[in-house]
């Protein structure tokens, strides 16, 4: 399936730049537009979805990446990325919030794990699951399929 050049060019710049080992990819940006859509028409009270965690912020604060993206809620502060991984084989770094750069060495190391980006405001609290995918040096028969 092919799909317009406009649409490969929208999913690449809003996604990380893949990586060698990256598989398995999942947009979290239909339900994100979603739920904006529904908080600007009222539906929906932006307290209820400004409710990140004191940890989260906190990961935002000093392991997050900042975007160039303004906060789809408050309009007011850019939002920042936070990258967790997750996986059996990742032992005691399971759970943790990881830079991106720690990722490509992450992928070497580790056989699979999954991979969550998280955006949020710190200004508001607004947080959204962004993408998730999985890396890693896994099955030889897993490595680079989708």
């Amino acid at each position: 399936m092919t799909f317009p050049r406009r649409w490969e060019e929208s999913v690449k710049s809003r996604s990380l730049a893949r990586m060698w080992s990256q598989r398995r990819v999942v947009d979290y940006g239909l339900a994100k537009r979603a739920l904006v859509r529904s908080v600007r028409s009222g539906r929906t009270v932006p307290r209820d979805v400004c409710d990140a965690q004191p940890y989260l912020l906190r990961a935002a604060r000093h392991l997050g990446e900042p975007t160039e993206r303004t906060c789809p809620v408050c309009e007011r502060e850019n939002v920042t990325n936070v990258t967790y991984v997750y996986g059996d084989s990742l032992g005691r770094h399971a759970g943790q919030a990881k830079a991106t750069s720690e990722l490509v060495d992450m992928a070497h190391d580790y056989d699979e794990f999954r991979v969550y980006v998280v955006e949020v405001c710190q200004g508001c609290s607004w947080n959204h699951l962004a993408v998730s995918y999985v890396l890693g040096n896994g099955p030889p028969d897993l490595v680079g399929q989708p």
